[in-house]
This record gives C-alpha cells, sequence and structure tokens, in this order.
C-alpha cells in the first residue's frame, strides 16, 4: 500500500472520541432531526415519480422523472413506508458517505490529520446539511461525483485497474443522476490532463485514453437526451440570469476566508510547531476545480444563452470542493499537532451557530403544506365548500394549462401529498387572460353563491389570487385573509358576511354573470 493510501485509510484514527461524538451531534441535529418536517415543492414530485412512474402529465416536464435516483426513495419508502423520513432516509445515508469519501481525499491530498476538519467544514456549508435531508438527488449526486475523484485519484497515484473501474462507474452514473450536473466532468479531464502533463504518474496515456473513451462512449445517450431536452429549457426556468452579486454567494467565499483566517489567527496564538506538508500542485489545482469550475461553468451557460440554470441545488456538486478548498487553504498556516484541536473547535462553532436552536424540530424546508392544508380542515371546511387550487409548477400555464385541468397530475401533486378538504379546481402558476376569464366565471357560477372558499398554494400566487378576488363586486364586502403561518405555503379563507341581502347578492352575481358573458364574446371575436 502506498503511503497516500495508508494516510486516506488511517484518518478515521485520527479521530478521538470527542471529534467522533460532535460529528454524530452534527449529523442528528443538522440531519436527522429535520426529517420529519413537511415537503417542499419539489420533494413532492419525487413522491409523485415513485408513486406514479411513466405518467403521462410528465410530458410537460420531461426532465423531472429522468433520473436513476428515484430507485432509492421506492425502496425506502417500500421498506419504510411512504412518509417523509422513509422518502428522505436515503439522503442521510448517502451524505454521510460522501463525508467520508471527501476525508479520505483531504487525508490522501492535503495531510494524514486534515479528514477531521474537511467533514465539519462540509457540516458549516448549509447547502450541504439541506441536501442531506432532501428527498431529491443531490446527495446522490455528491457522493457519487466524491467517489468518482477519490477513484480517478487513486488510480493516478498508484496505477490499480480496480480504482480506474471506481472511476468509470462513477462517471458513467454522474450525469445519470441529474441531466445539468455535465460540468463535473471537465475536472475529470483537468485532473488527469494536469497528472499526464505533469509525468505524475504510473498510468499510460493508452489507458487513460481507453477509460475516457468508454466513458464518452456511454455516456452517449444521456448526452442526447440532454440536447433533446435542451430546446425547450426556457419553459423550465424559475430563476432570473445571475449577476456577480450571486456568482459571489455561490462560490461561498465567507467559508474559505473564515477557515483560513481562524487558522491563521489560532496557528499565531497556539505558537511554533512543525507545520503540515504543502499539498502537491496537482491537489490544489483539483481542489480549487471541485470549487469553482460548476458554478463558473453555470454561471457562463446561464449568462451566454439567457436560459437560467444557476441554481444553488444545481450547483451544489461543488460544495464539498469548497471544503476541500478552504481545508487546503489552512494547511499552509496550521501545524500538524492543531489539526485535531481546531476541528474539534470548528465542528462545535457549527453545530452550535447552525442546530436553529429556537425549534426544538427544526423545519427542513420554510414550506408547510401539510400545515396549511390540515389548517383548512380545522376551519371546518367540508367538501362542498370551493377550493382555488395554483400550481406550485412554472410549467403550469396555457397552453398546457386550461380550465378544469386535472387534479391527479404531477403539475398538482400537492394536492395528492397533502390534499385540502373541499371542491378543488386547479389555477395555473401564473396569472393570464384565460385564467382571469376563468377566475371570473368561476365566482359567479361558484364562489359567491356558496358564501365560502379557500385558496391554498405558494404564497405570492394566493396573495395574487386572494388580492384578484377582493376586487370582484360579487364579493363586495367579503371578509378574507390568511389563516395561519406556514412559511411560503398560504391557506386563505373568503367568508361572506352574516346577513347579506339575498337579494342584492343576486344581483351581483347576475351583473357579474353578464360581464363574463361580455368578456367571453369578446374574446371569442378576437
Amino acid at each position: 500500500m502506498s503511503a497516500n493510501g495508508t494516510r486516506e485509510r488511517g484518518w478515521a484514527g485520527n479521530g478521538s472520541a470527542a471529534l467522533w461524538a460532535v460529528a454524530a451531534a452534527c449529523g442528528v441535529r443538522l440531519w436527522l432531526m429535520p426529517l420529519p418536517s413537511s415537503f417542499w415543492v419539489d420533494e413532492m414530485g419525487t413522491a409523485f415519480v415513485v408513486q406514479h412512474p411513466g405518467d403521462p402529465s410528465f410530458a410537460v416536464a420531461p426532465q423531472v422523472p429522468a433520473s436513476i435516483y428515484y430507485i432509492l426513495p421506492k425502496l425506502s419508502s417500500a421498506l419504510f413506508g411512504a412518509s417523509e423520513i422513509a422518502y428522505r432516509l436515503p439522503s442521510v445515508i448517502l451524505m454521510a458517505v460522501a463525508l467520508v469519501l471527501v476525508a479520505r481525499l483531504a487525508a490522501r491530498l492535503i495531510a494524514p490529520e486534515a479528514g477531521w476538519f474537511a467533514v465539519f467544514a462540509c457540516f458549516s456549508l448549509r447547502g450541504i446539511n439541506y441536501a442531506a435531508g432532501d428527498a431529491r438527488p443531490y446527495a446522490l449526486g455528491m457522493a457519487i461525483s466524491a467517489a468518482a475523484l477519490l477513484g480517478l485519484v487513486r488510480w493516478f497515484d498508484e496505477g490499480k485497474r480496480i480504482d480506474a473501474a471506481l472511476f468509470f462507474l462513477c462517471a458513467v452514473l454522474l450525469w445519470r443522476v441529474q441531466l445539468v450536473f455535465w460540468p463535473f466532468y471537465l475536472i475529470f479531464a483537468l485532473y488527469a490532463g494536469l497528472r499526464l502533463w505533469l509525468r505524475d504518474t504510473p498510468v499510460r496515456r493508452r489507458e487513460v485514453a481507453v477509460v475516457f473513451l468508454l466513458t464518452g462512449l456511454c455516456l452517449i445517450p444521456v448526452a442526447l437526451e440532454a440536447l433533446s431536452l435542451l430546446r425547450h429549457a426556457g419553459a423550465h426556468v424559475i430563476v432570473d440570469v445571475p449577476g456577480a452579486r450571486d456568482l459571489v454567494h455561490a462560490l461561498k467565499l465567507p467559508l474559505f476566508l473564515v477557515s483560513v483566517a481562524g487558522v491563521w489567527l489560532l496557528a499565531r496564538l497556539a505558537g511554533s510547531g512543525e507545520r503540515s506538508a504543502r499539498p502537491v500542485a496537482s491537489a490544489l489545482v483539483l481542489g480549487l476545480a471541485w470549487w469553482l469550475a460548476v458554478p463558473l461553468v453555470l454561471f457562463a451557460f446561464s449568462r451566454i444563452t439567457g436560459t437560467s440554470v444557476f441554481i444553488a441545488r444545481y450547483i451544489s456538486l461543488a460544495l464539498p470542493g469548497a471544503a476541500m478548498a478552504a481545508t487546503a487553504a489552512a494547511a499552509y498556516f496550521m501545524p500538524r499537532r492543531l489539526w485535531r484541536p481546531l476541528a474539534l473547535l470548528f465542528g462545535a462553532g457549527v453545530l452550535l451557530y447552525l442546530g436553529q436552536w429556537r425549534h426544538f424540530w427544526p423545519a427542513h424546508h420554510p414550506s408547510d403544506w401539510r400545515g396549511a392544508s390540515a389548517a383548512l380542515s380545522r376551519m371546518g371546511i367540508d367538501e362542498a365548500t370551493p377550493v382555488i387550487c395554483p400550481s406550485p409548477f412554472v410549467e403550469a400555464q396555457p397552453p398546457e394549462w386550461r380550465p378544469g385541468y386535472p387534479q391527479a397530475t404531477f403539475l398538482y401533486c400537492h394536492l395528492l401529498t397533502y390534499p385540502p378538504p373541499g371542491r378543488k379546481y386547479t389555477f395555473p402558476f401564473k396569472t393570464s387572460p384565460e385564467a382571469e376569464l376563468y377566475a371570473a366565471e368561476l365566482t359567479a357560477s361558484a364562489l359567491a353563491p356558496a358564501g365560502r372558499f379557500a385558496i391554498y398554494g405558494g404564497d405570492a400566487n394566493v396573495r395574487f389570487w386572494e388580492s384578484w378576488f377582493a376586487r370582484r363586486p360579487e364579493l363586495a364586502g367579503w371578509r378574507h385573509g390568511s389563516i395561519g403561518s406556514f412559511g411560503d405555503v398560504e391557506s386563505v379563507v373568503f367568508q361572506a358576511p352574516r346577513g347579506l341581502d339575498a337579494a342584492r347578492a343576486g344581483e351581483a352575481v347576475s351583473s357579474a354573470r353578464n360581464t363574463s358573458a361580455i368578456q367571453s364574446a369578446s374574446a371569442m371575436r378576437r
């Protein structure tokens, strides 16, 4: 076994009971305790994919089910039941694997004692903790990308075919986890090219060419699928084209600066001691590429094409790289004897700072769909009461959306996961002339005669329709308002005033119906 291999496998032995205890406490508090909280929108999409594979409603968003990830929540829910915990559990396990792989890479490439520091650097990143408890593919992507890098580094260090096979397998799988993960392959090429150029490997160029060629051939079907979806990518955009501030935020510069400055200051206070060996050039390049490549490439792609894919979860593969880069920078100032004490201090600080200690059970995401639905039940909304349900998905717009769009579909999966009571009417993601005409007709035909109705959905959508309905003449004098605090989800109830004169109400409805008929005729002429 090489010296690097001994360092890598011995990183855990450099720990103490205190380090293991703090790491366990971080895992429990930051990863496990948020698991029972309500799903957010995309997690409800995961549940729909698992429960309704091949559903025709995916035609509007074919990229959604295009991931090998869904095998894992399907298996977990089959074993433990279809609960939030069961769906999220695979991500917890995968993120733990990812952190072990990051620690092994840090011990191999930076210093034998650096593994624990890298682990707590990962815990310090909210994006990593979020992905660990998220029923989405991003923890799987981090685990597979870290395994691919470990296989690649070990292969170039020791020339073993088993490591080449590990790299090949993980590289073939990575793009199949999420179609936007393609920039990560630039890191593989950069590292391999540098090691070959430096002649710092026992691996022959022909072997590298064969493995990379086979990897490319296996990825052709995925590349063709990604290119076919690219033509319609604009229909799925949910964020604006990023600016410089967005890029700086995505690069997690505070972690890098605080880690380096903190280590430098504490090392000065602790006095002299044997310094850690400085990482070699290839290790530094790998750390920087892992940290910077994906954000920079997706930033450039978004700016050049105008189709923004610069979303935190899409660049999540860079987060372990940010932790590695911070660990590598700290090695320049870190005395060897301080790796463990400072890692312990780092971990304790992360636990205190990120623990959300104001809440015994912290929420995974500020979307309490479960609570918003339950609140409508507590308000006495029965099955005859109309409930307006805007879709939380951007794809729910004309011409795909239409009045009477079915509920048991991907675009309205929240109505299956956390169904509110009442007679549900599906509305689009955002307003349109067709949507407002439908709303006007519905107000006259169903909402005003009912004397009570509710709106259930994302906060921005609910607030828009609340304001829109409040201006309708049929609903003049009606009380309305939110019935609780549910993060970025809202439940609003409209209630007719007591003693509303029936004749006046009938006149308002009749007038509104005439107005709607005129609007409909005008729309048909147009």
